[in-house]
């Protein structure tokens, strides 16, 4: 496995100076028990499927870190999923984005030329 986004947020977390049984302990203390093998084998990158929703909560409060940022990470290293958030704008705003955001660099420029020349135009009516 090449990406280990999440492994290596334990790994920083362990390299700070927590245990991996201080992470377990905290997961346990926030209600979603992770245990320390699991923690360990996370660090040492040997897990192999991607954690359930109530695991990555664990994972968040044994880290001490965000939810969000759990997530992130679990979805880079396990589904080489890379998210562009466009929270506040519209479906169809976020429907263009991922469609831009699938051109070509060349593509994406036409297209950028063609909304620009759409913009002056209705500035000059």
């Amino acid at each position: 496995m090449d990406a280990d986004d999440l492994s290596q947020l334990v790994r920083e977390i362990n390299d700070e100076g927590a245990s991996y049984q201080d992470m377990a302990d905290r997961s346990a203390a926030a209600g979603h028990p992770v245990s320390k093998p699991y923690f360990q084998k996370l660090g040492t990158n040997a897990v192999t499927q991607a954690p359930t929703p109530e695991r990555l909560a664990g994972i968040a409060a044994g880290l001490e870190r965000p939810l969000e940022l759990v997530k992130r990470a679990a979805a880079r290293q396990f589904l080489e999923y890379e998210g562009r958030e466009l929270t506040g704008f519209s479906d169809d705003v976020r429907v263009i984005v991922a469609h831009l955001a699938g051109m070509s660099t060349d593509d994406a420029r036409r297209w950028r030329a063609m909304i620009e020349a759409d913009e002056r135009a209705r500035q000059q009516d």
